[in-house]
């Protein structure tokens, strides 16, 4: 069994027009969303084997809001790739993940995070689904399992979408 988090960057600013996309950093909203966030992984225990992260710098920061919730020796790689990349493309970066992890978080932007999990997700959770098509908002994480015991096996329709939570959610609670 395999587990894969799907991590939208938090919110960013968009204070400085100077700034190239790739440079934006999270606004206030964004850096509160990351605290609630970390706090809803250590309240549920997630805790990635391996973390696959845009090198954009809100993707960056999102990480760093995050970090403390996981293990200090999780091994963390950071993409230029996943920047703007498609859903093919993340799906082809998934299926390069050594077999021994079992839990992989990928942090990144839409709309490629809202495809890819749409595009995994196999329809058994169509309430859950319908949530995560209406909206998928910055920081919010789509929690997926499948039985698959090699992540080259990854595929369209092969994981149960098991959760999906926004910052909102975790507030309100």
């Amino acid at each position: 069994m395999k587990t894969l988090l799907l991590l939208r960057h938090a919110k960013s600013s968009w204070k400085d027009p100077t700034l190239r996309d790739f440079d934006r950093p999270l606004n206030k909203r964004g850096k509160k969303a990351c605290k609630i966030m970390a706090r809803y992984f250590t309240d549920a225990g997630i805790r990635p084997d391996f973390v696959l992260c845009s090198a954009a710098t809100r993707a960056l920061a999102t990480l760093q809001g995050v970090r403390d919730a996981f293990d200090p020796e999780v091994t963390v790689a950071v993409e230029d790739g996943l920047y703007h990349a498609s859903a093919g493309t993340m799906l082809g970066r998934l299926q390069d993940v050594p077999d021994d992890v079992g839990t992989v978080m990928m942090i990144g932007h839409n709309p490629a995070m809202e495809d890819f999990a749409e595009a995994l997700a196999d329809g058994t959770m169509a309430a859950l689904e319908g949530d995560m098509r209406a909206k998928f908002p910055t920081a919010a994480l789509a929690a997926l399992m499948t039985p698959i015991e090699r992540w080259a096996d990854a595929a369209p329709g092969g994981f149960r979408l098991v959760s999906f939570v926004c910052p909102r959610d975790v507030e309100a609670h």
